[in-house]
């Protein structure tokens, strides 16, 4: 995301250890694909009570395009009980494409900010530059 996301909202590293633990200990559950070995690429859900949200999905630049991500994706749509979200930067546009070719459609931006303040934590500036997508099975209960 470096480059891409707005500089007040980069830092490096990305994403500490203490806000991986921090994301855990509040219930994100994390999957991970290894290629050699090697781990390649994680993506996290979190239940949310009526939905599922996707979050931190990370593959490395050198092993994207090979279906590292669809795989993970495809692994966390399939044991999904409940309709998926997917939060990302709104100037991400690999990933919009990529959770668009998975059957994901982004929400209106009303919408947007209305699931951001409700299911995610995180600050006015990241919910001003990011975008949501809705899974397949996701219908808007508009609360």
């Amino acid at each position: 995301y470096r480059g891409k996301i707005p500089d007040d909202c980069w830092h490096e590293p990305y994403m500490p250890r203490a806000e991986f633990e921090e994301e855990v200990a509040a219930g994100v559950a994390f999957i991970g694909r290894w290629n050699g070995g090697r781990l390649i690429g994680v993506m996290g859900s979190q239940d949310r009570g009526d939905v599922i949200l996707i979050r931190h999905a990370y593959v490395d630049p050198e092993c994207q395009r090979h279906g590292a991500g669809g795989a993970l994706l495809e692994a966390l749509m399939a044991r999904a009980r409940k309709p998926l979200l997917v939060g990302t930067w709104a100037a991400a546009v690999w990933a919009i494409r990529f959770y668009e070719r998975h059957g994901f459609a982004l929400v209106d931006p009303v919408t947007k900010d209305r699931l951001l303040r409700r299911y995610w934590t995180i600050p006015d500036r990241q919910i001003e530059t990011s975008v949501v997508l809705a899974g397949p099975t996701w219908r808007d209960d508009g609360a």
